[in-house]
């Protein structure tokens, strides 16, 4: 379903997978969290990670929507859009991420009446966000920039079989 919202939204097939690359990540990152600390896989854990599947999709979201429009409006390379997107953007990735680690860190930590029920949901997002946070920083950019050249390349190849010229670029309104 997110697939489907996500490529209504791009206009695209392919970038909603860039988007998407990251939850693997964000799910192994949490299972193992979870297997590092001897916690069950509950109902508990299992809404933490679907709060976790969430969080990091909002990260992927906003370096690509960042990095579209910087091809679209500036005409940027697909390499030179995602890297101002990654300096741009980092900041408020960041801050999204450590509000999230800071507002579950006390629900990891197990703190309060009844806490050892809701644990598993705390370590499975703190988990999950800080695997997922480091490697996505460094992932999301290549992957966006292969499947750029796959999106291009399928885009001739269609071209090419329909025999058609492609349409130039609309000029950009001042």
């Amino acid at each position: 379903m997110i697939y489907l919202v996500l490529g209504i939204l791009y206009e695209s097939f392919i970038h909603p997978l860039t988007i998407l690359s990251a939850l693997p990540f964000a799910g192994f990152g949490a299972l193992v969290t979870l297997l590092l600390f001897r916690i069950e896989l509950s109902v508990y854990a299992f809404v933490g990670i679907i709060m976790l599947v969430g969080l990091v999709k909002k990260n992927g979201i906003m370096m690509i929507d960042f990095a579209l429009e910087a091809q679209r409006i500036e005409g940027k390379s697909p390499t030179e859009a995602i890297l101002q997107a990654c300096s741009i953007r980092f900041r408020p990735i960041m801050m999204t991420t450590m509000a999230a680690l800071m507002g579950t860190l006390p629900i990891a930590l197990g703190v309060g009446q009844g806490s050892e029920s809701r644990r598993p949901l705390g370590i499975a997002v703190v988990g999950g966000l800080a695997f997922s946070q480091f490697i996505t920083l460094y992932v999301t950019p290549v992957i966006y920039t292969y499947l750029d050249q796959v999106q291009r390349w399928l885009g001739r190849t269609s071209l090419a079989r329909a025999g058609a010229e492609p349409l130039p670029a609309p000029a950009p309104a001042d």
